[in-house]
């Protein structure tokens, strides 16, 4: 995979994805935002993979965009502004496409600061687990700017339409045990712990079907957007369709003799 973003496959059918820029606070890059494009082809096409985890490289999860690009009219953000509007959409805005398009679950373990877009980022994974020492902060205003990679769509989601204002209208940081409390982070634990508690987590949920996994991921992202009518429907189909694959055969069987199942992915 590439370089700005380390790809890294565990026996337990975990992917493992790593913001590689430590140098630059994994400040983004053309390369990363490739990285993503192919680390989630890469998944998606992969029965095997039933989970990820998301975190970055040395001391902070991710710093957003590069603040002395923006001074230089470097990279993304030089043009005219209809330039910087098409930049914009071929080039940051492809990160939140990539991991909306993942068919597996996204865990973030959010290791140090995640600034602006990073914060974002860490948003667009289904969940969420943090060092004690993470930091939060969609500080975009700070800068005079606003979320162009969809934070406005992310952050209300995940903690309120309030909460989200605060952060938003005010780009100040709050720390882990905010995070944890306002709910955009599932848990907080000590930094020599967010890996294991990480893979711990993604194992729990590798310890399912993988077809049922990906079902279900799809049904919580449709059901931001469908009627309850529509979502029933749409449940109803893959529930006939679950109720024909030999892992939940197996699930079965193994309930009943109490024992532990052994998935196939079938």
């Amino acid at each position: 995979m590439n370089s700005s973003l380390k790809f890294q496959l565990t026996e337990d059918s975990i992917a493992i994805l790593t913001m590689n820029r430590p140098e630059v606070r994994n400040a983004i890059d053309e390369d990363m935002i490739d990285g993503f494009e192919r680390a989630v082809q890469k998944i998606n096409s992969e029965d095997n993979i039933k989970v990820v985890i998301l975190t970055g490289a040395g001391s902070a999860f991710c710093a957003g965009g590069n603040v002395k690009d923006m001074q230089n009219k470097n990279s993304i953000f030089g043009g005219t502004p209809a330039q910087l509007r098409n930049n914009y959409q071929r080039h940051i805005q492809r990160i939140p496409l990539a991991l909306h398009d993942l068919k597996v679950p996204a865990i973030a373990a959010v290791n140090g600061p995640a600034y602006g877009a990073g914060c974002d980022i860490s948003l667009m994974c289904d969940m969420r687990i943090a060092a004690e020492e993470a930091t939060f902060a969609e500080s975009f205003i700070k800068l005079g700017l606003i979320p162009g990679d969809g934070g406005a769509w992310f952050l209300p989601r995940a903690i309120g339409r309030a909460r989200a204002a605060e952060m938003s209208f005010t780009g100040d940081a709050i720390d882990a045990a905010t995070a944890a409390k306002w709910g955009l982070v599932n848990r907080t634990v000590p930094a020599n712990q967010l890996m294991p508690e990480a893979l711990a987590l993604a194992r729990r949920i590798a310890r399912n079907p993988a077809t049922a996994i990906r079902m279900s991921k799809q049904l919580l992202k449709e059901s931001e957007r469908q009627s309850l009518p529509s979502l029933l429907e749409m449940s109803a189909a893959m529930q006939a369709l679950a109720h024909y694959t030999r892992d939940h055969s197996e699930a079965v069987e193994a309930f009943l003799q109490k024992r532990p199942p052994a998935f196939t992915g079938e």
